[in-house]
């Protein structure tokens, strides 16, 4: 676990660049035998425990986290069970699923970037190119050409000749524009046997003049049934893990 944090931070994080004239011992700043600089082990833990409030967002931007999640909800709805599971249980599965998903992808990286440079090996600029590089080559496997040409467009970058050219800044909205397109029709796909359901519970209703009763008391537990006999949990599980590719 401490691995897979550290990868996500050594990815998502700028560099920080800390200067001061005069200050604590604690928070001094030595230049570096090749001309860069070193910093002192509290301004390292400083700098993680102040960007961490960016872990949320870096998860939901770069990794599987943004599909999982939109799916599940998807599916929440398509049920009919209201606020069953709950939104911290699902958040939960979605982060355990994105774990499960992103492991191959957290261990290169880690490797590449975050363990070189706990061993000082590397500075820090190129820790966190290295570290980056992995979650590069996974945006790009899932991301559409369509996508990237329209932010290639948007920002004038028509030019690009190769993947490998693709700057962060474009690759990034790209990404999650297509995860936005690919949960909507996974989620597509799963509403369509419930809402068939319902037509047939609600066509029944009225054909037997029972118009003042809900359909949707009726039909949650044919739905619930249909969702159990198929082994709906695990055909969700793994329709999302393999819907990921790289």
């Amino acid at each position: 676990m401490i691995r897979l944090f550290a990868a996500l931070l050594f990815s998502i994080l700028p560099m920080v660049t800390v200067s001061a004239d005069v200050g604590m011992p604690a928070l001094t700043v030595s230049p570096a035998s090749n001309g860069g600089e070193t910093y002192t082990l509290s301004i390292q833990i400083l700098a993680l425990m102040t960007v961490l409030t960016l872990l949320p967002a870096g998860l939901m931007m770069m990794t599987s986290f943004t599909r999982i999640i939109i799916v599940l909800a998807i599916l929440r709805q398509a049920l009919g069970t209201a606020q069953t599971p709950t939104t911290q249980t699902l958040v939960g599965l979605a982060l355990f699923l994105t774990i499960f998903i992103m492991m191959p992808v957290f261990e290169v990286s880690y490797e590449a970037g975050v363990k070189p440079y706990m061993e000082e090996k590397i500075e820090a600029e190129d820790a966190v190119k290295n570290a980056i590089e992995p979650f590069r080559k996974f945006m790009l496997a899932q991301t559409r050409d369509s996508d990237l040409n329209l932010f290639a467009s948007l920002s004038g970058n028509e030019d690009i000749e190769s993947y490998d050219d693709v700057p962060l800044s474009m690759l990034l909205p790209a990404f999650v524009t297509s995860e936005l397109k690919t949960a909507f029709q996974i989620g597509f796909m799963i509403f369509i046997p419930f809402l068939i359901i319902d037509l047939v519970v609600a066509s029944v209703l009225m054909a037997m003049g029972m118009m003042m009763l809900s359909p949707l008391i009726i039909s949650l537990p044919f739905k619930l049934m249909l969702f159990v006999l198929v082994d709906g949990w695990g055909l969700i599980m793994g329709t999302l893990a393999s819907s990921f590719y790289m």
